[in-house]
């Protein structure tokens, strides 16, 4: 008799880098909602066999939800998702009263009436520190309450493979009425500091992309033209047989001009003092360190450039700089699909907690 996957409902689920990440550890990816129209639109093409909803979670309840997917709570496994947190960024305003911020309320209440055997709730490090660690306090009572025992920890994405430096806060709890004290323990590092094996870098992420010119707009649809050259490069261009989303960004002469000054690695110190004005935010003018894993890939990317072209990275090389394989597709106006990439949780960040909690479910299996 075949076993069947293990189920997983995404929710806040954007463009779908958390849904990739647990599809690459084996689960079937069953749901996903996201208010973001142009995000669900991403998600369907890259989840086709998963049910999507573009609305609103407020809006749907854990019977609703259960319903569209045509199956009962008891085969929901685990409910994963990484709700808004402009709220509890440290660019944002940081009031603990914030709207954004009780939407993770929802999250709790769908985890509530569902009761998966475990979830995992993705937010910005900044939440942990947040008043004094009052909201991080809040968020695990809430999931205590509910019967869940909930571990909390920050990552940092370069240390599973993802060739940069992104922290994040993982939330995973198991459900107590089906795991007896059993305590989550998040995966080891696999790469970089507290390992040997180093990180990879950003060239090692995106060099054999490098083909295009900084003066010419080319297709969505391009052929390979350089070799693999590292195991990073190989698996993210499996089963790909061109690259899409590569359509660079033209800028003006003057623009150029002025990225061609700073070198690798550097930033807007690197040009002469009456050009520091020129962009009025603290990390205008950085171009990726080719020997570093990149800095974190935002949902703007206008003032972050590539390490040796003058311009800014394509959706593609953000797409591999956050671990999404070639095969991936972001689709709308690139505005959006940047957005898109430097909202998600990165694919092999995802794989790894994935992993581990397979491992979970499968020893838990084993004891029934």
């Amino acid at each position: 008799m075949k076993k069947r996957k293990y189920n997983v409902i995404d929710l806040f689920c954007g463009c779908g880098g958390f849904s990739k990440g647990f599809e690459e550890a084996g689960f079937n990816i069953c749901f996903g909602i996201d208010l973001w129209k142009d995000a669900i639109i991403t998600y369907r093409h890259n989840f086709p066999n998963a049910v999507t909803l573009n609305d609103d979670i407020t809006n749907i309840d854990g019977n609703a939800i259960l319903d569209r997917i045509g199956i009962q709570a008891k085969d929901v496994d685990v409910i994963i998702g990484g709700p808004p947190c402009q709220g509890f960024s440290v660019s944002g305003k940081r009031m603990i009263d914030d709207e954004r911020n009780k939407l993770y309320k929802s999250f709790v209440q769908l985890v509530s009436e569902i009761q998966p055997k475990i979830f995992v709730m993705e937010n910005v490090p900044g939440l942990v520190r947040l008043f004094k660690g009052k909201v991080a306090e809040q968020v695990l009572e809430d999931f205590s309450r509910i019967g869940y025992n909930v571990q909390m920890k920050i990552l940092s994405a370069d240390n599973y493979g993802v060739p940069q430096q992104r922290k994040r806060v993982f939330f995973v709890g198991l459900n107590n009425n089906k795991f007896n004290k059993v305590e989550y323990k998040y995966p080891d590092p696999l790469c970089g500091n507290g390992t040997n094996v180093p990180a990879w870098t950003c060239k090692d992420a995106i060099s054999d992309l490098d083909f295009v010119p900084d003066d010419k707009v080319l297709g969505e649809d391009i052929p390979y033209k350089i070799a693999i050259q590292n195991k990073y490069q190989q698996k993210m261009r499996e089963n790909s047989n061109s690259i899409l989303n590569h359509s660079i960004t033209i800028h003006n002469d003057k623009t150029k001009k002025i990225i061609a000054m700073v070198p690798d690695g550097g930033n807007y110190k690197d040009l002469p003092k009456e050009l520091w004005s020129t962009r009025k935010v603290h990390i205008a003018w950085t171009r990726m360190d080719s020997k570093k894993p990149c800095f974190t890939i935002d949902t703007g990317h206008n003032h972050h450039f590539h390490y040796k072209e003058n311009r800014v990275p394509t959706v593609r090389e953000s797409a591999r700089i956050q671990s999404f394989p070639d095969t991936f597709k972001f689709i709308g106006i690139k505005t959006s699909q940047l957005k898109q990439v430097g909202n998600a949780v990165p694919p092999l960040l995802a794989k790894a907690i994935g992993e581990s909690i397979s491992n979970i479910l499968k020893r838990s299996t084993e004891d029934v």
